[in-house]
């Protein structure tokens, strides 16, 4: 199992490349189970969940090759709608093959999903939405089983008890071959949501609304295969953004839609930091103090869940206290404790956490406890007093193409250690 070792200390300098976002690429490459003939998805992230969706899609009888940042499908037709156990359990999002396997062949049997442990994250409003569309549905032996009766899904009105980005994109995709018009209400708003609804389009879907909280879906009878470039990852950018400003930087986050990070970017000015668009990117400065900020995620377009943890790295180095509280995940602070260990002061209470800002941090040993504290960590390590080595990367290697590449290419003093335990 790699390691990431980091030396502090270096100041962040130069232009980093933003990769496709794999939180659009997953939702997109399950949407090719919709359609017959050969897919094509360029700027694809070179991720351990991308290699996993692979291998889901072969198993159900698709031909997915991944090669030089783009996937080919060759969709074909599925012999036993069944995504194996042995398969979701290393990535929740494997949950979205549900919708498209139901809405084309009638049926369809999925394992309940893994992923990160940073909470519950129940497939429920997914079930609600295909059980008012006409299917029958089994929970049993850690497996859902759908049937839908009459062979076709029936539009129908969906309202979400929550705002849920792979049960809005389960249910888009079943809504597109779905007979009649079905409505979404509250659904999530996510940049996400609007990538996956620009290709069911280019499919010959018709979807609209997608961005806002209602969402209007005419089903066809047909879908077609696809070419099309994946938008680029706003929380890796995010996530680039808040290293510059940790390390008092100078760095140009090359190819980031800012209309996408409008949350994290207001935190980051009142925090002290410059950030400013500039030709396809946006380039972060900072040259003074931090100031501590109050942070509370929420769906977009509030504060994103995902740039929680390392938001809070940034927010250790802050003059005064921050609090940062935390609606979307019950579980989401398992970092505190790794950081506190680096010196931070941070105290966690119920879904609250203060920071107490701090004049340095230390180097340490630390755990990896899931993707986003796996990038925070790294951060904390980028201006750390000594070296850091981050534990059990594998978490990282699910969200973040080439990280320690890229913070090198700015300067960082960063190496991967290969196989350690």
């Amino acid at each position: 199992m790699d390691n990431i070792r980091i030396v502090g200390g270096r100041r962040l300098e130069g232009v980093v490349p933003i990769s496709g976002a794999k939180n659009a690429a997953l939702p997109i490459l399950c949407a090719s189970l919709l359609a017959e003939g050969e897919h094509r998805f360029r700027n694809v992230p070179e991720l351990q969940d991308i290699k996993t969706l692979c291998e889901l899609l072969n198993h159900l009888d698709q031909e997915a090759v991944f090669e030089n940042g783009e996937v080919r499908v060759l969709g074909r037709p599925v012999s036993d709608p069944t995504a194996p156990y042995e398969l979701v359990k290393k990535m929740r999002a494997s949950v979205l093959v549900l919708g498209p396997l139901v809405a084309r062949y009638g049926r369809a049997v999925v394992s309940l999903p893994g992923g990160c442990a940073i909470g519950a994250r129940p497939i429920d409003q997914h079930l609600k939405g295909l059980e008012l569309m006409g299917a029958e549905i089994e929970l049993a032996h850690g497996y859902v089983r759908v049937e839908v009766p009459r062979g076709r899904l029936q539009a129908a009105e969906i309202v979400f008890d929550i705002p849920t980005v792979t049960g809005t994109e389960n249910l888009m995709c079943a809504a597109a071959l779905a007979e009649g018009r079905t409505t979404l209400v509250n659904a999530a708003r996510e940049p996400e949501v609007e990538e996956l609804a620009r290709v069911l389009n280019k499919m010959g879907a018709n979807v609209f609304g997608a961005g806002t909280d209602v969402i209007v879906i005419d089903g066809v009878e047909s879908l077609h295969p696809v070419d099309h470039a994946i938008m680029p990852d706003r929380i890796e950018a995010g996530t680039y953004m808040v290293a510059a400003a940790m390390t008092a930087g100078n760095v140009l986050v090359e190819g980031v839609q800012l209309e996408h990070l409008e949350a994290l970017s207001a935190k980051l000015r009142a925090a002290g930091v410059d950030v400013e668009r500039e030709g396809s990117g946006v380039r972060i400065v900072r040259e003074g103090p931090l100031r501590a900020v109050d942070v509370t995620t929420a769906p977009h377009p509030g504060f994103p869940t995902d740039m929680q943890a390392q938001f809070m790295v940034l927010m250790c180095f802050a003059e005064g206290q921050s609090r940062i509280t935390e609606t979307i995940f019950e579980n989401r602070f398992m970092h505190v404790p790794e950081l506190n260990r680096m010196g931070a002061q941070i105290d966690v209470h119920g879904r609250t956490a203060t920071v107490t800002g701090v004049r340095a941090l230390q180097g340490a040993n630390v755990m990896a406890t899931d993707l986003r504290a796996s990038a925070s960590l790294i951060i904390a390590g980028l201006v750390a007093d000594g070296e850091t080595e981050v534990r059990r990367v594998y978490h990282l290697d699910r969200g973040y193409e080439h990280i320690e590449r890229k913070l090198a290419g700015l300067g960082a003093r960063i190496e991967r250690i290969r196989g350690k335990l």
